[in-house]
């Protein structure tokens, strides 16, 4: 899919895209405040056929939503797909020792033979995370490796 953004002085961003079916929409997310999904005519891209308007709070809701899914959606197929390969979600709690600090200093990889493959922090998807990414507590880490080691990950992110 196609997404055009264009900066709206004074307001935000819209992001233009057209669906498979070929329906032109368009996100307006403005600097304080809501975010618009505009769905426009499809014989008049200039006239809106119907505008939703979320609060921060539904967008962000929303946008983690959509972004976990799609990410958990992929791992599972893939784990289907190659035997032995297990896919894991786990959330980083409050008061971690992790909370501030970045991937790397976890040795994920190194201590359980893990790889973290995405954060999911609110509406945004952090996917193939460098060891620089800042965890932060509510952070959703996504895991794929073998299930004894996605339990010592689990142990490790949250123990």
């Amino acid at each position: 899919m196609d997404v055009t953004e264009t900066l709206l002085p004074g307001v935000g961003f819209r992001y233009e895209f057209r669906t498979v079916a070929g329906t032109p929409a368009a996100l307006v997310v403005h600097r304080e405040g809501p975010v618009d999904l505009v769905v426009y005519d499809s014989r008049d891209p200039d006239r809106a056929r119907s505008v939703l308007s979320l609060e921060q709070d539904e967008a962000d809701t929303i946008g983690e939503l959509l972004g976990m899914r799609r990410v958990a959606e992929r791992f599972a197929d893939l784990s289907r797909e190659v035997p032995g390969l297990r896919s894991g979600r786990l959330t980083v709690p409050t008061g971690s020792r992790w909370d501030g600090r970045p991937l790397g200093d976890t040795r994920a990889r190194t201590l359980t033979g893990c790889s973290v493959v995405a954060v999911v922090r609110g509406s945004e998807v952090v996917t193939s995370p460098s060891p620089a990414e800042p965890l932060h507590a509510g952070d959703v880490l996504v895991a794929v490796g073998n299930e004894s080691g996605l339990e010592a990950l689990a142990d490790l992110v949250q123990g």
